[in-house]
């Protein structure tokens, strides 16, 4: 008998393993004469080298499943073992209807996908170019579709890592008079991108992306003096950037980094009207190629019903 040790790093053991390991024990009732035992984050198998090569199959098989839908169900773990493994048999994994549409299969059956017009020229327009700007006012799903398509290329290996930043300006409420200390006082800036993490990514995981720096969610002065590479990286709220600091983020890129920039044009809470980098940098860049301009409008508004009114009324007003 030959052994082998697979490791399952940067991954919900729960969700992959199951409940008391009962996906990985379906997987050993399949294969009475070999020995497959889940301790922490290793699975050894011990048994005859063809039988070996078939369980990895399954295993693996089994793990790119997991990478892309976040979850393994007891109908995932029969389905891949009546297959013997996609890798063996060449076929594909089972999947749900129309799943190009897909972005993320998130958590509690949350699936994540684009649902209006611009939304989707968005998702199309990140999978061109490598700096995408996304612009439009509240409730248009800008923050929201980035964080996924994000998460997406993170699950599909595309990129080692994700790093969401923004500006850490006040609207109406001086950072100095809130209690706490600085991440105290800073995290409800980045509220939203956690809000957006939580329905994409199981809470073990997101923990252990965070620790391990797979995910960075940090205020926009923590990326002065880096070069991000091999990275998806995210500006939201771009409107409240000044010109040096937009220059300062624009020039983090490395050559095998992505990044899209979100803002609402209507919503500048820069003091003393100063100029927004967001505004600023479109009209310098609009001229260069490879660069993509995404505008989202009342149209694409996804929360309640009113908000849509409530925007159009503001936009009447000339606010």
């Amino acid at each position: 008998m030959v052994e082998k040790v697979i490791t399952l790093d940067n991954i919900s053991l729960i969700d992959f393993l199951g409940v008391e390991n009962t996906n990985i024990k379906e997987v050993a009732a399949a294969f009475p004469m070999s020995k497959i035992i889940s301790r922490g984050n290793e699975i050894r198998i011990k048994g005859t080298t063809p039988e070996i090569a078939r369980i990895s199959d399954i295993l693996e098989s089994l793990l790119e499943h997991y990478q892309r839908y976040g979850k393994i169900t007891h109908d995932n773990v029969q389905s891949y073992l009546s297959q013997g493994g996609a890798a063996s048999t060449g076929t594909v994994p089972p999947v749900p209807p129309n799943d190009e549409e897909v972005l993320v299969y998130g958590n509690r059956g949350v699936v994540v996908r684009a649902k209006t017009e611009n939304q989707k020229k968005l998702v199309e327009a990140a999978e061109k170019y490598d700096l995408v700007f996304a612009t439009g006012p509240a409730g248009t799903g800008k923050t929201y579709t980035a964080v996924a398509i994000a998460v997406r290329a993170l699950k599909n290996k595309e990129v080692k890592k994700i790093i969401i930043t923004r500006p850490a300006v006040e609207a109406g409420e001086n950072l100095g008079f809130l209690p706490g200390d600085l991440k105290e006082k800073i995290d409800p800036y980045l509220r939203p991108i956690y809000d957006a993490l939580d329905d994409m990514i199981p809470a073990e995981k997101l923990k252990l992306y965070q620790e391990n720096r797979i995910i960075e969610i940090a205020p926009l002065a923590y990326m002065r003096g880096r070069t991000l590479n091999n990275a998806f990286i995210l500006l939201d709220e771009a409107q409240n950037t000044t010109p040096m600091q937009m220059k300062m983020f624009l020039t983090r890129m490395g050559p095998s980094s992505k990044a899209i920039i979100t803002g609402d044009k209507s919503q500048i809470d820069l003091p003393n009207k100063q100029k927004s980098g967001l505004v600023e940098s479109i009209d310098i860049l609009k001229p260069i190629k490879g660069i993509a301009f995404v505008e989202l409008d009342g149209s694409d508004v996804v929360r309640h019903r009113l908000v849509r009114e409530i925007i159009t009324a503001y936009e009447k007003a000339g606010q």
